[in-house]
């Protein structure tokens, strides 16, 4: 064995010489250069250990690289062609593969690792033939379609090695210009399924179709050679036979591939919108065998698949007329749904996209239906109130992004969102309706005037009949519940009917709130903010009849006096003075309930201050004196006839007595109020003119 190994030692170094020597004599010219390179080759067989064998072969490559016959160089001639230096490369290339190869078999089975990890140390001595044949300036397409490809695609198949085939098909696709890739795709494709069943062809296919990509990209001069090869056609279907052929490759390796083959589309044909549903449709073929994807990486293969013509389109209204969307989706998991909703939304509010039919509404409320209703067993409880929140405010921004100037499809449009948001469960429906309801009021707004009644089962859009649609979505919100969101909302829509002059509408809906208020408000703090949202609300409407109004004004101020501390009491009373004196409705003007409201607000004022006493031991805060001292200077100067210069004189001397008997108060907030006050009917004194002689009388 020793003495093999020495004889062998001893060729080797001879042959190396030899091949100094020759590569001398194909200089001189005295024979052609083809014979040389052939008896070279020929020579190396005398070493048949497989890796002295690759040293030797891969040395007479770089020796021989300069003397190839090619175009302009000047070993050219009548006897050496192109076709002598592609046979010397081809043949060099197919017996170092095979030594390769051979390496793998060499030694008992418990060295195979190590030799499996020196192969693929040596792997470059072999891929360097290809980059020779790359180089070769006589090699041009048809030579490389009839000749190079099908013999280097022969000896990758044939070697049947795992480790071979994938380095040297990603040789070829790395070291060959991107046009020859592209003009000979079917004969590159067809060899993929024939590959080894563990060969890792998905990152090998990924490559060339980034390569083809990269070349489309580059001129749009390129763009109809790929339409002229259907280059897309062959690239789907090499991937579905790779698919079939492989049974057991997992599922993140297929999805991978469809990845890949999108964003070939995407840049190649971005155009065409159903080469993108069709690949889409062919991941929806592969996930059908599975409900729901559990591995990590294959579901964030898929996210990126549905996040490709998101960023390529910037436009979710493309996205929606894929008819394979919704159903790729439908393979992910409820975390991932709903993640992947989050990035739907994020889309379109970062390109400002308008949804404009109720059709594509409603395949987008399908594709977001994670962030609005339950898919699975978790409750809106047990999930994490902040991220909560969050998403549903992103839902809540989306709905303001759905619009269309035409008034029945907006009507439809909203009546879409409405059937959605409704299965949300009660915990969603507080951040969703205020949105959908608000949207709602602006149709209402943009249709002001207009009244029509419904017909047969089409419903027009009219004032009413949306009017009709936010009634029932506000009381299921009531009913959540969410007493003080759905009162609010209910005074908007009040408003909004007052505008539109319906008056039995906007008195059902202050009904609506009263109910509400008696029944669930229960919060001494809520009913003091929702008592003064009514007030407020009250006070602008105009639509009311005599009646009416003085039915809602009762309740308003019946209400006022019953909240649970004095001080409330009486803030929301004087408020209520307001109901009976509005500037811009001549009939709204009673001075003298305005001065009953005022009086019965005093007489609240007094009997704080008297409890305050008995519990302090002294006289209380006088603030509410002042603050009712200021409503007095108000209609006093909008001209109430009740409200005369001696009640305000006598108002001022009431408040500087109870400052002076409140020696323990010790806050300097009231002082400050009622010097602030004195200081401006001293100021109106001094103005003069009409208001002047008004004041004049009061002495501060």
């Amino acid at each position: 064995m020793v003495f093999r190994l020495l004889i062998s030692t001893n060729l080797f170094s001879m042959l190396a010489t030899s091949y100094r020597d020759c590569s001398v004599y194909i200089k001189s010219k005295e024979a052609p250069a083809k014979d040389v390179l052939k008896d070279l080759v020929e020579m190396c067989r005398a070493i048949q250990h497989p890796m002295r064998g690759l040293f030797l072969r891969s040395y007479l490559s770089q020796v021989s690289r300069d003397k190839l016959p090619d175009i302009g160089s000047e070993y050219e001639g009548d006897a050496d062609t192109v076709m002598d230096a592609v046979d010397f490369v081809l043949q060099n290339f197919t017996e170092m593969n095979k030594l390769w190869v051979r390496m793998l078999y060499q030694g008992p089975g418990r060295v195979r690792e190590k030799h499996e990890k020196e192969r693929s140390e040596l792997r470059d001595l072999v891929g360097k033939n290809l980059h020779v044949l790359s180089q070769i300036e006589g090699v041009e397409l048809e030579l490389y379609k009839d000749t190079v490809l099908p013999r280097v695609l022969e000896q990758v198949i044939n070697c049947k090695d795992e480790l071979a085939q994938y380095y040297l098909m990603d040789c070829i696709i790395q070291v060959f210009p991107d046009e020859y890739h592209l003009q000979t795709l079917e004969t590159l494709l067809a060899a993929f399924p024939q590959l080894q069943p563990t060969v890792d062809i998905k990152t090998v296919l990924s490559q060339l179709m980034e390569r083809l990509s990269n070349y489309a990209a580059s001129s749009t001069d390129v763009l109809p050679e790929f339409l002229q090869v259907e280059a897309f056609s062959k690239l789907s279907s090499a991937i579905g036979r790779v698919i079939e052929a492989q049974i057991d490759m997992p599922i993140v390796g297929s999805i991978s591939l469809y990845v890949s083959l999108l964003t070939f589309t995407l840049r190649v044909h971005p155009d065409r919108l159903d080469y993108v549903d069709q690949v889409l449709g062919a991941c929806v073929k592969k996930l059908s065998g599975t409900t729901k994807l559990e591995d990590n990486r294959a579901i964030k293969q898929v996210v990126a698949l549905l996040s490709a013509p998101l960023e390529k389109y910037d436009d979710i209204v493309t996205a929606l007329t894929l008819s394979n969307y919704p159903r790729v989706m439908d393979h992910l998991d409820n975390g991932t749904n709903k993640v992947m909703a989050v990035v739907i939304i994020q889309s379109i509010m970062k390109n400002s996209s308008c949804i404009s039919t109720a059709d594509k509404v409603e395949v987008l409320f399908e594709l977001i239906k994670g962030l609005i209703k339950d898919l699975d067993c978790t409750s809106a409880d047990e999930l994490d109130e902040e991220d909560f929140g969050e998403e549903q405010n992103s839902v809540a921004r989306l709905i303001h992004m759905l619009y269309n100037d035409d008034p029945e499809e907006m009507l439809k449009i909203l009546c879409t969102v409405k059937k959605h948001i409704m299965s949300g469960g009660p915990k969603r429906l507080p951040f969703t309706v205020p949105p959908l309801i608000l949207s709602a009021l602006k149709l209402v707004r943009r249709l002001q005037g207009q009244d029509g009644e419904v017909v047969g089962e089409e419903m027009p859009a009219t004032p009413k009949k949306i009017f009709q649609i936010l009634n029932q979505t506000i009381e299921a919100l009531s009913s959540v519940p969410s007493p003080e969101l759905a009162l609010r909302l209910y005074l908007e829509c009040a408003e909004a009917a007052n505008d539109c002059d319906l008056e039995p509408v906007a008195y059902e809906f202050f009904t609506q709130a009263f109910v509400l208020y008696e029944e669930e408000v229960a919060d001494s703090k809520a009913q003091v903010t929702a008592i003064h949202l009514i007030i407020g609300t009250l006070q602008r409407m105009n639509v009311f009849g005599v009646e009416n109004r003085d039915t809602l004004t009762h309740k308003a101020t019946g209400y006022s006096a019953k909240l649970l501390k004095k001080p409330d009491q009486c803030r929301a009373v004087y408020a209520c003075s307001h109901l009976f004196w509005v500037d811009d409705q001549d009939g709204v003007k009673d001075g003298e309930r305005v001065l009953l409201c005022l009086k019965r607000a005093l007489r609240i004022a007094n009997a704080a201050q008297q409890m305050a006493s008995v519990t302090r031991g002294s006289s209380g805060p006088v603030t509410l004196f002042v603050e009712i001292l200021n409503k007095y200077l108000y209609f006093f100067e909008k001209g109430n006839p009740q409200i005369t210069s001696a009640a305000i004189q006598g108002l001022v001397e009431l408040i500087k007595t109870e400052m002076q008997s409140d020696s323990t108060n010790v806050s300097p907030a009231p002082d400050a109020f009622f010097s602030s006050t004195l200081r401006y009917i001293q100021f109106q004194k001094q103005k003069g003119g009409v208001m002047g002689e008004k004041y004049a009388p009061i002495k501060v």
